[in-house]
């Protein structure tokens, strides 16, 4: 018997039919003897709707009552798979956030869980019920609702299985796991049939959006067992965990992001604190960066080039109003028609040719790079957004990750990598 927190996101309880069917998967796990707690998103479009109504009345939403306005979605969802579950003859019981014993910190929007009491859902599993837990939400020390942002429910569900001691934490969405591409883009992309940690961390952070980058922190930080599986049928999906006897590809996978923009700062003085300037005002205004180039100096000045996301270019053009004339900087230009294509794999850290054999598929596809940024796992390059797709599909094919018809060929090694670039490819 295992125990197991199943996730079902917004387009799997978005209608009764489907919260129905959500039903019928966990009645089957309990008939097939494993205790299990569901953990559920707001139903399709729901939050977005509820965002939509707060606008309408209020320009500028308290974020107090913005929580206590988002977290009743989850809490429609909940009760209504608890009375599928209960229509069906087994007993079931919903939770919300604070119910649950989700705690949090206090920051509204995007508050971090700090601890899981879980007292009550283990007493209804001990009774045979099904417990329903509302996602995306809990409670702070001073009694307030409290969400955990977009994709939130992700990290309730980890952080549920981790407070129970789930034997695994089961997400399920509208993809049937994690794949070496985005299939959408590149369809001859391979699913993954497990990842480490790491590795998913990356793709999270760099586009990929099968996961939250939150849900997978905690996972690793506490040992969770995550299985990213399809809502709409029974197969096995892709398994993220740390298991040694994993194969290191060099290249794992291939994630792409068109949801940034390139800020430019032209002739910047070349002094001491002027990038320390720059980006602690960034900060302070909640500005999220990313990649951040700068060019040697000439004649005193240089250029300063970052990346941050789209959301955040309101914010990021209210600080250089500010800051630009304080550096007595030129001026700042703004690039909205960028795609960050970043590669991925823990292999990549002990094979050297990987920025090379990158750099030469690219520019033999006149592809363009802005920008590049690298870790010991990713090596990232800003393109321009119409180049995105053929990035993703020329470097799939050159490292080896496309399956075939016949037969799926495997990652490149270290020492194929090598020979390619010896052959000059």
């Amino acid at each position: 018997m295992s125990l197991i927190v199943a996730k079902f996101g917004g387009t799997s309880v978005a209608s009764p039919e489907r919260i129905q069917m959500v039903a019928k998967r966990l009645i089957a796990k309990r008939q097939a003897g494993d205790q299990v707690v569901a953990v559920v998103s707001a139903m399709g479009k729901t939050t977005d709707e509820l965002i939509g109504l707060a606008a309408a009345v209020n320009d500028n939403p308290p974020a107090r009552e913005m929580d206590r306005l988002l977290s009743t979605g989850e809490q429609v969802s909940m009760t209504l798979l608890a009375m599928a579950i209960e229509s069906k003859g087994y007993k079931a019981m919903s939770f919300t956030g604070r119910q649950a014993g989700i705690e949090t910190d206090g920051m509204h929007a995007k508050a971090k869980i700090i601890k899981v009491h879980n007292e009550r859902i283990m007493d209804a599993l001990n009774r045979g019920y099904i417990p329903v837990v509302a996602g995306f939400q809990g409670i702070d020390p001073n009694g307030d609702m409290t969400t955990l942002g977009r994709g939130g429910s992700d990290t309730t569900a980890v952080a549920v299985a981790w407070g129970i001691g789930a034997d695994v934490c089961e997400i399920y969405s509208d993809v049937d796991g994690v794949y070496t591409a985005d299939p959408r883009v590149c369809p001859r992309a391979k699913k993954l049939d497990a990842i480490s940690y790491d590795d998913m961390l990356e793709l999270s952070a760099a586009g990929a959006g099968v996961l939250q980058m939150r849900a997978v922190e905690f996972a690793r930080k506490w040992g969770v067992v995550i299985h990213s599986r399809s809502a709409f049928s029974d197969a096995e999906g892709t398994y993220i965990k740390e298991d040694p006897a994993m194969e290191e590809a060099v290249i794992t996978g291939i994630a792409h992001d068109t949801s940034e923009v390139k800020i430019t700062l032209r002739q910047v003085p070349d002094m001491t604190g002027v990038a320390a300037k720059l980006f602690s005002g960034l900060a302070a205004d909640m500005v999220s960066v990313d990649m951040i180039i700068q060019n040697i100096s000439e004649d005193g000045f240089t250029d300063i080039s970052f990346t941050c996301p789209k959301a955040d270019l309101d914010r990021a053009r209210n600080t250089l109003e500010r800051i630009v004339p304080e550096l007595n900087a030129r001026e700042y230009v703004v690039d909205t028609n960028i795609a960050k294509v970043s590669l991925v794999g823990t292999g990549m850290k002990s094979s050297p040719g990987v920025a090379a054999l990158a750099f030469s598929t690219l520019g033999e596809n006149n592809i363009n790079i802005l920008a590049i940024s690298t870790s010991p796992i990713r090596l990232s390059v800003v393109v321009e957004q119409s180049q995105a797709t053929e990035a993703v599909r020329c470097l799939h094919h050159a490292f080896g990750l496309d399956s075939d018809s016949i037969f799926e060929e495997t990652q490149l090694s270290a020492e194929e990598i090598a020979a390619k670039m010896a052959k000059g490819r």
